[in-house]
């Protein structure tokens, strides 16, 4: 199925790793062009390099840091230098969070905050109008099922998850007549590095049976009783990002193996 996504170029952050990885390797493999993003400039560079390679596509590493405004000044900047400008944008970077609502900090509600919603905001008014002058785009938030079924443990990314999802359904109402279409996915579980550190953490002095721990969390969360792989969940926003997805505006999707206990 040709997905219409040759020679067009996605802007991504996290791009080196995990599901930012899978999303531009799955939409590299569709011949579209990638500005990858993250802050580590030699895991980034090599990554990038091997993405050019196989898939015989332009990629830019941009090492940026998303939750300043000087970070994604310079990913604008390098996007309209190198290519003048992008036609997707795929805000993923972020990460998890551990504290009580009684005890974290302003810091730390300020960290969460920049770089799961005023990233987004910063790149929306940085690339819209490119994308505006080149008839139009796709704008996808990776936000999480936190947004809608929080976890107990991490109130912090529950909550600048919901304002992610927020925010990308107020977009999309405001650049739809611009012919960019803003949608939203809410993953589950998804088998990335972190989840594969933090199971080896927490299980170094039991024994180091980490996939057993995981196990365990898909069991007693997703009915479908396994993690999600990183390449699963990018053929969700490969699709998104395509032509064959022009109806879709303003959702938010759950991509969750059944997690989600809500209608």
């Amino acid at each position: 199925m040709d997905l219409g996504l040759k020679d067009k170029v996605a802007v991504i952050t996290g791009g080196s790793v995990g599901i930012g990885l899978a999303v531009a390797e799955g939409l590299a493999r569709e011949g579209a062009h990638i500005v990858m993003v993250a802050r580590d400039k030699e895991r980034l560079t090599e990554a990038a390099s091997k993405l050019a390679a196989s898939f015989g596509v332009r990629c830019l590493p941009v090492a940026a840091d998303v939750a300043t405004s000087e970070g994604i000044e310079s990913i604008v900047r390098e996007t309209e230098a190198a290519f003048g400008g992008a036609d997707i944008l795929i805000n993923n970077a972020g990460t998890g969070s551990n504290e009580t609502i009684m005890e974290a900090s302003d810091e730390k509600w300020q960290f969460y905050w920049d770089l799961h919603v005023m990233a987004a905001i910063r790149l929306a008014r940085g690339l819209v109008p490119g994308m505006k002058k080149r008839g139009g785009g796709a704008i996808i938030h990776n936000a999480s099922i936190c947004a809608a079924q929080p976890l107990w443990y991490e109130p912090i990314y529950n909550v600048t998850k919901a304002a992610l999802m927020m925010f990308s359904k107020t977009l999309s109402t405001e650049v739809i007549k611009d012919n960019i279409r803003v949608n939203c996915v809410n993953p589950g579980l998804i088998l990335t590095p972190d989840w594969i550190k933090t199971a080896k953490q927490l299980t170094s002095e039991s024994g180091g049976d980490w996939e057993a721990y995981l196990q365990g969390v898909a069991d007693e969360h997703a009915p479908i009783k396994r993690f999600g792989s990183p390449e699963e969940l990018a053929n969700f926003f490969v699709f998104l990002c395509s032509d064959k997805a022009s109806y879709s505006v303003g959702s938010s999707y759950f991509v969750d193996g059944g997690m989600l206990k809500t209608l």
